[in-house]
């Protein structure tokens, strides 16, 4: 077993304390690779200001701020340059901050929330895909497979489990709604609103 954080869990099932620990193996929650989210949408070509972040994340702009200038959740596409620039965040930066906002909820600490980002940074799709984050309010373990999450239930450790390819999917429903970002151009991409067309249509029927 792998630990990304304080060090080596020898012979063990769950990381030191603090630790987030990576278990190869199946697909959490019985599921196969393939179910889980498929390539980032537009994540070289489409970015998000920092509104639109919060409005897909459920967090203030004040907390945006204060994640990115403290560099717990850093904007990837575009930092902000000075007074009157805009920060632009990839859709895997919203997944992450939508993460951060839950364990935060949950009462885990900012050094062990630092360490699963990282980890999540650096987790390629098809793992994130695969991934549950399980944590007893004080550390953050990864499971990859069902017997993990019911090891950590019945041991009493995992309180609450967040599985980042629900999150992923959430996420870019609600980013399909909003108002993306050209990062070449700077072209604003209108997102599709259901109740914008319904609009539509009553005017035309008018």
């Amino acid at each position: 077993m792998r630990s990304t954080g304080d060090g080596m869990a020898a012979g063990g099932s769950y990381p030191m304390h603090g630790a987030l620990a990576r278990n190869p193996g199946m697909a959490a929650g019985g599921g196969s690779a393939s179910s889980g989210p498929g390539p980032e949408p537009g994540s070289e070509q489409i970015g998000y200001r920092g509104p639109t972040a919060c409005a897909a994340t459920g967090i203030t702009y004040r907390q945006l701020d204060y994640w990115a200038r403290t560099g717990l959740v850093e904007p990837s596409v575009r930092p902000a340059y000075g007074s009157g620039s805009q920060r632009l965040y990839s859709f895997r930066d919203v997944v992450v901050l939508k993460i951060v906002k839950r364990l935060l909820d949950t009462g885990v600490s900012l050094q062990n929330i630092r360490t699963a980002v990282q980890h999540l940074r650096s987790s390629a799709p098809s793992e994130l895909a695969r991934m549950t984050l399980m944590s007893d309010g004080a550390t953050v373990y990864e499971c990859s497979s069902p017997d993990e999450v019911v090891d950590l239930l019945q041991g009493g450790q995992g309180i609450f489990g967040i599985a980042v390819g629900v999150v992923w999917r959430d996420v870019e429903s609600t980013l399909s709604q909003l108002h993306g970002e050209r990062v070449d151009t700077g072209e604003t991409l209108v997102g599709h609103n259901p109740a914008d067309e319904l609009a539509r249509r009553r005017n035309r029927a008018g």
